[in-house]
């Protein structure tokens, strides 16, 4: 993308319009998830960072490597199918192996590097909130916007939403999500971006590079939801909502 797009874009679009750049927002601590709608020069004032050096990671992205999915691209409907089969069911899935993991690493180590206990904690609290999250997303808003994309597809009208509009569920979805995202980021801090220390073995490494994994994916999770599918159905129920 062109410098001049770039400083007129919110990071959150940008990531949506390629994947790819979602790496440069993670070396730099940019929040492109939560707070997908700073723009980019705010972002990069918010963090002390050189504009033109993001910038040119940014444009340095271009070159592709790996599998890009063009999120942005995808029917609203495929993108929920993609956050319930792929996150939720990782979240659910990766969640208590990553635990016991960090049970495992604390009881070994814990005596040396005391910041494990706080993580164990985190990370406990997380999966608790977050399976409620998950359950208000599978039980309460997606099954309506099910139905709202269908009825959108078939130009046909539709009742509004039990509480009134989609707004309010995504109000709370969007705070659910910040709060993950702040809890995550801090982890990631009193962790050193996930490194192991040099005493720590090599389940300590494997702990390390499984709670990025499972970070990496939650922002993923959360960017598709914050940047691309709410946005993208407060539009549609602009449109075929009675």
């Amino acid at each position: 993308m062109e410098k001049d797009v770039l400083k007129q874009m919110n990071v959150g679009d940008i990531v949506a319009k390629d994947f790819s750049t979602a790496r440069v927002f993670k070396k730099y601590g940019i929040d492109f998830c939560c707070h997908g709608d700073n723009s980019l020069v705010d972002a990069c004032d918010k963090q002390n960072i050189s504009l033109d050096k993001v910038i040119a990671d940014l444009q340095n992205s271009d070159v592709k490597t790996g599998v890009n999915i063009p999120f942005e691209s995808w029917p609203l409907d495929l993108l929920i199918d993609y956050v319930l089969k792929i996150h939720h069911r990782g979240i659910r899935k990766n969640g208590p192996v990553l635990k016991e993991l960090l049970e495992k690493v604390r009881g070994v180590h814990g005596a040396n590097h005391p910041e494990l206990f706080e993580i164990y904690d985190l990370v406990s609290e997380s999966l608790v909130d977050l399976d409620a999250h998950l359950t208000k997303e599978e039980e309460v808003l997606f099954p309506y916007l099910y139905d709202l994309f269908k009825s959108y597809d078939s130009n046909m009208f539709i009742e509004p939403m039990h509480c009134g509009t989609i707004a309010n569920p995504i109000r709370v979805m969007r705070m659910e999500h910040e709060a993950e995202g702040e809890r995550y980021l801090h982890i990631r801090e009193i962790t050193n971006n996930f490194t192991a220390p040099e005493d720590g073995c090599a389940t300590y490494r494997l702990m390390m590079s499984e709670l990025e994994n499972f970070v990496d994916a939650l922002f993923e999770h959360i960017h598709i939801e914050n940047n691309i599918i709410f946005p993208g159905f407060e539009k549609v129920e602009s449109e075929c909502v009675r």
